[in-house]
């Protein structure tokens, strides 16, 4: 189920052949630089704008490092496998998701140590409150800079499960992600796909993706959502509220209206995920602590960030969704609305 060419991306040999091994050959260079970069944290690190650049230039390296090191590992995966002949087979497919886990695991243990950026779990998140290993489908708010990795990280190295995502097309442009990513049967999509009135079909066809990633999952996967379709700003809430008025959704216009922290949801792609894995939960998550930034400038400003990431989830069994469409939007909107009160309560 890998992703259809954009012609916002390079073709696919390009981004194998060219940019995966410069990534390699980049991350070959910097490992040699590694002691020179724990140097200068120890003898620049007190010092704060140069310390903020030395802590943003090891995340830099370390990330590229990790990749090259992904890259390679993802190599040796399809060679082992045939040549790529077994590589979808379930062996092959938990050894991806066992290296995912450890990558991001090395990622998120240096992120703590040089931004002071910790996670803390609430409620339901990661769960199944009784239904064991069935699949389930999480439904998380949209903000703050790498919400994404967050979720992958903590579904994989905190409760042990397998995370199925549908992410932004772009983002292939990152050879590692484009290869794991696609390897591992993720859905990329066009972020316009549900909302281009020039290309209705498109949109379907990404609901039908969706749809068909969830009716695949099996015993401990989760499907991540996005049912915002974008990360959370004031000028994406503003367009949000002004298209469901002039859609005619008033009622919905004017509940939107009353959520300061979260746009509007879009129904098409959790409702898809759901009518095609009828013994799901869904998982409704909260999280705050980079909801705040929504620039690079803001992000250097708080350098280090010192912050507790706060995530808080809600199981939801199969049994209490609706089964009307109408009843659904309704109860889309109610949980909305309760992860927007959360949010206010948690940043106060």
């Amino acid at each position: 189920m890998s992703s259809t060419m954009s012609p916002r991306l390079p073709p696919t040999w390009f981004r194998r052949v060219v940019l995966a091994p410069a990534v390699v050959a980049l991350a070959a260079v910097l490992v040699w630089t590694i002691p020179l970069y724990l140097l200068a944290i120890v003898a620049l690190g007190l010092i704060p704008k140069v310390g903020r650049a030395v802590r943003v230039l090891g995340v830099l390296v370390i990330y590229l490092v990790l990749e090259g090191a992904l890259l390679v590992s993802l190599l040796g995966l399809w060679i082992i496998s045939g040549f790529g002949w077994r590589i979808h087979s379930p062996w092959f497919r938990a050894a991806h998701y066992r290296l995912t886990a450890w990558i991001l695991r090395v990622l998120f243990t240096y992120v703590d140590w040089s931004l002071r950026l910790s996670i803390r779990y609430y409620g339901d998140f990661g769960t199944t409150q009784g239904h064991g290993d069935r699949p389930q489908v999480l439904a998380s708010r949209h903000a703050g800079p790498g919400d994404s990795f967050t979720l992958i990280h903590s579904l994989l190295n905190a409760f042990h499960r397998n995370p199925r995502i549908v992410l932004k097309d772009t983002l292939q442009w990152d050879p590692a992600i484009d290869v794991l990513m696609n390897r591992l049967s993720m859905v990329f999509l066009q972020p316009t796909s549900f909302t281009d009135s020039r290309n209705p079909q498109r949109g379907a066809r990404s609901v039908d993706r969706i749809a068909a990633m969830s009716a695949a999952m099996e015993d401990r996967d989760t499907l991540i959502v996005f049912p915002e379709g974008g990360n959370f700003t004031q000028g994406r809430r503003l367009a949000r509220i002004k298209q469901l008025t002039e859609d005619g959704h008033d009622d919905h216009a004017e509940m939107a209206a009353g959520m300061t922290n979260v746009l509007a949801p879009r129904p098409g792609g959790l409702f898809a995920a759901i009518d095609a894995q009828p013994d799901a939960g869904v998982v409704f998550v909260a999280h705050t602590g980079l909801d705040k930034f929504e620039s690079l400038g803001e992000i250097w400003k708080a350098l280090p960030i010192e912050k507790t990431l706060h995530v808080k989830g809600w199981y939801v069994p199969p049994e209490d969704i609706p089964a009307t469409y109408t009843d659904r939007v309704d109860w889309l909107y109610h949980w909305w609305r309760k992860i927007d009160a959360w949010i206010d309560a948690d940043l106060r």
